[in-house]
């Protein structure tokens, strides 16, 4: 955000009524994750427009699609949004209501609020209504709380790697799903770890340089605020294996808003929440949901639509507020366990 931008936003929180509303994080987040944008990726250069401006169905006359959904937080019940579940399954209705079935959703993690039994069951429920045939999931630290991920694993993670890693090919792209919420302490940044890290390297090796590689983990694989633990310690050596491949796009959920950066042929992107906002980076005490006005709550929660056509080896990436009345959904990486 430049300085005049924040200019703009200070001024217009000068003439606000203390009522208990965070109005200013809420216009700074606004200002990161407000409105939705499709990019387009070519040789690993991004270009985007505001989604409202497109005209046009984002997947159409691509090859395939898929959506990615993150941080549902089923079970949280606090003032922030004390029906998740519902907001949950407004995401769901707006994948179902896309002109193209996207191929398949992936969930990038938190999908529980404390990892119980009956939080994991209303997600399924609610997941039975989507109309992609497969849905595929990488654990956040919120699914790891009381069982070190069993139950996760369990339920989630069949046919994947230690913690819930994995990788798989669709139509010339590769996607692979990390873990780096294991082990993780309070307030900490990620981690992928040794063993996985020697299964990245492995993983990608002996690939085409023209692969299209989608990565995709919970907490952002780019350090974007080391003080709320908002990135990965040992990102850079798994970023140091897909230098070398022409298109990279690395997706994520954890903070709860959009925020995008490329270098070089790698393009970073992390997705809002179905269930609460979070503050901008540095502009409150720590990281945590933060309550806006009802009326305004789906237009700070929503989903993004990838889109990816062959001929131009290129990714379309729409990030869509629920509270938007255009298409969209959710898109992101994967994990085999078909739903």
């Amino acid at each position: 955000m430049n300085d005049r931008n924040k200019d703009l936003i200070d001024q217009k929180l000068q003439d606000l009524n203390n009522d208990g509303v965070d109005r200013r994080g809420f216009l700074k987040c606004m200002a990161w994750a407000g409105t939705g944008l499709v990019w387009t990726m070519s040789g690993g250069i991004p270009t985007s427009r505001a989604f409202a401006n497109t005209g046009k169905d984002p997947a159409k006359g691509g090859d395939f699609s898929f959506v990615q959904i993150s941080d549902s937080h089923i079970g949280f019940n606090k003032p922030a949004n004390p029906d998740v579940t519902a907001t949950l399954q407004t995401a769901i209705n707006k994948i179902n209501a896309m002109p193209h079935k996207p191929d398949f959703i992936i969930h990038t993690g938190d999908l529980s609020q404390l990892s119980k039994p009956s939080e994991f069951d209303t997600l399924d429920q609610v997941l039975k209504g989507a109309s992609a045939n497969q849905i595929y999931f990488v654990p956040g630290e919120h699914d790891m709380l009381s069982d070190n991920g069993e139950q996760y694993l369990q339920r989630y993670g069949k046919g994947t790697k230690g913690t819930g890693w994995f990788s798989f090919d669709r139509k010339g792209v590769h996607f692979v799903g990390l873990v780096n919420v294991a082990n993780l302490k309070a307030g900490g940044m990620g981690s992928l770890g040794h063993e996985q890290l020697e299964w990245l390297e492995d993983d990608l090796k002996g690939r085409s340089a023209s692969t299209p590689i989608v990565l995709f983990a919970h907490i952002p694989l780019w350090t974007i605020y080391p003080d709320w633990g908002w990135g990965t310690d040992d990102s850079e050596q798994a970023l140091s294996y897909v230098k070398r491949f022409g298109s990279v796009t690395v997706l994520n959920g954890h903070i709860h808003q959009i925020m995008q950066k490329v270098e070089g042929t790698v393009s970073f992107h992390t997705a809002m929440s179905t269930a609460f906002p979070q503050p901008a980076p540095g502009t409150a005490p720590s990281a945590g949901p933060m309550k806006v006005p009802p009326d305004q709550l789906q237009r700070v929660l929503g989903i993004t639509d990838v889109n990816y056509l062959v001929s131009g080896r290129s990714l379309a990436v729409v990030d869509s507020p629920l509270g938007d009345s255009g298409s969209s959904a959710s898109g992101s990486g994967s994990s085999p366990s078909g739903r």
